[in-house]
């Protein structure tokens, strides 16, 4: 009696990674989001809810600490002092306040930067970070992605050329992107990708594992790592 081929011995067991890594590739993303919004949330709770008196807090009408609240209060608390602040009186009361504020030497500079930085992060009206594009760096004939952040303004624009102006990218660092280097490079440096800044994110957090999917591939098409362990 002849041995089966090697190729039919190890079918079963091929067929049972391929569906192991499609279990994996469906259940991961799941999982990894549950948890860090369950994560996310027991920190809001930990901070917000010692704030709240005792008596406030739904556990002690009902027995059991929901998880979560702390983010509800923390929710309704920011839009309450939002609207507060566009009202008349909320000016003025914020003007009085950052007056305060600009008496105290080491305070003002740490709240002027703080407000800097969130008005530009949160700003409704002004383009940031609009637009991924590629670098040479550290060295030339090395590529890094970077995110565009506007035209060089001021003093800094005076040391480009008038007909290549420097451009301010963000250069993040991989896999925390909150981290990075701002640097001026001349726009005739820069090469504009097509991918989204979502996109490009994923790619400098995963360490270049997830690229971008490609939109010309059929929606049925399973992914190549899995095509090839059938």
């Amino acid at each position: 009696m002849t041995d089966q081929p090697p190729s039919t011995r190890r079918r079963p067991f091929a067929a049972l990674r391929a569906s192991f890594l499609t279990g994996l590739v469906v259940v991961a993303p799941i999982g990894l989001t549950a948890y860090l919004i369950w994560t996310v949330a027991g920190w809001v709770d930990g901070w917000v809810l010692p704030m709240v008196p005792h008596e406030l807090r739904p556990e002690h009408y009902i027995g059991v600490n929901l998880r979560g609240i702390g983010v509800l209060i923390f929710l309704l608390f920011t839009l309450i002092v939002g609207w507060l602040a566009k009202g008349f009186f909320g000016r003025a009361l914020l003007r009085m306040g950052e007056a305060i504020v600009d008496r105290m030497p080491i305070v003002r500079s740490i709240y002027s930067g703080i407000k800097q930085i969130a008005e530009t992060v949160f700003s409704q009206g002004e383009d940031k970070f609009d637009r991924a594009c590629m670098i040479e760096y550290p060295r030339p004939g090395l590529q890094a992605i970077a995110f565009i952040s506007s035209t060089a303004k001021g003093e800094i624009a005076a040391q480009g050329d008038a007909d290549d102006p420097l451009i301010s990218v963000f250069l993040p660092t991989t896999p925390n992107p909150t981290s990075g280097f701002l640097l001026f490079v001349p726009r005739s440096q820069i090469t504009y990708l097509d991918m989204s800044v979502e996109d490009a994110a994923k790619l400098i957090i995963s360490a270049g594992l997830v690229y971008p999917a490609d939109k010309t591939k059929s929606p049925g098409t399973a992914p190549a790592s899995l095509r090839a362990a059938r």
